[in-house]
């Protein structure tokens, strides 16, 4: 079953090439939808996939890239329809 969630990462996120990084793991995963930098300095992650996918990009998130410092994960449910296609960074 597809599910999504939006995810907000906390830390050092925003310089570090977090966005492409998570761009890069969801795709393996199968996981459509994006990862956008916020004016608070979190990391804004809307996923769509299914569970176990999902889980595995979240336990991803809490470490990220090797620069990231990820003091965060705060993560709560989405609708399935705010993802497009593929996954976007923006």
């Amino acid at each position: 079953m597809i599910e999504a969630r939006r995810f907000f990462v906390s830390g050092r996120v925003q310089g570090v090439y977090f966005r492409a990084s998570t761009r890069e793991a969801a795709m393996a995963l199968g996981v459509r939808g994006y990862a956008r930098n916020l004016d608070d300095g979190r990391v804004e992650v809307l996923a769509l996939g299914d569970a176990t996918a999902l889980g595995q990009l979240e336990t991803w998130l809490w470490h990220g890239p090797p620069l990231a410092r990820v003091d965060s994960v705060h993560t709560v449910a989405a609708s399935v329809d705010e993802a497009g296609d593929g996954f976007s960074t923006g």
